[in-house]
């Protein structure tokens, strides 16, 4: 790879990092509910889930979604209207100040890592950016174990930042 692959890595990475999701929600959320340490265990399980994510993609799902290109499309478009969904629901249901409270989390730094891993896991816009974004980024075909060693760095360090 490339350097230029590797800063557009990183460029596309972060801009995707950067939008509102489930997980830099959840991740305020923990920060406010329960403190610096149990946010950090959760940043570490969301990093987690990234290096899943682009693991996967390196070891070939990216070349099964490109056979099942229009399963995977049409995954992608429900996941859209899924997202339009929430969204909508969210803009007409409002939230009172009176109906948030805020409570202490009484899990552990482990149960904030597990947390952490499952939003990400669980978040269609990761799931979408390493299966549909990635490939087009990154040369799958040639990548060796250090191309991956890198991207891996990057990835903590951007999602880290």
């Amino acid at each position: 790879m490339t350097l230029t692959g590797f800063l557009a890595y990183s460029a596309a990475l972060g801009i995707a990092a950067a939008i509102p999701g489930p997980g830099l929600t959840a991740l305020i959320a923990r920060a406010l509910g329960s403190g610096f340490r149990s946010a950090l265990a959760m940043s570490f399980g969301l990093m987690l889930g990234d290096l899943t994510y682009l693991t996967a993609v390196v070891l070939g799902l990216a070349l099964v979604a490109q056979t099942f290109g229009m399963a995977f499309l049409a995954i992608k478009w429900l996941g859209v209207a899924y997202l339009v969904f929430l969204g909508w629901r969210f803009w007409t249901s409002g939230i009172a100040p009176e109906t948030v409270a805020a409570k202490k989390g009484r899990g552990g730094l482990v149960s904030s890592f597990i947390a952490g891993l499952a939003v990400t896991l669980g978040n269609p816009k990761t799931m979408i950016f390493y299966l549909a974004i990635t490939p087009t980024i990154v040369d799958l075909k040639t990548i060796t174990l250090a191309d991956y060693g890198i991207l891996v760095a990057l990835t903590l360090v951007v999602l880290l930042v």
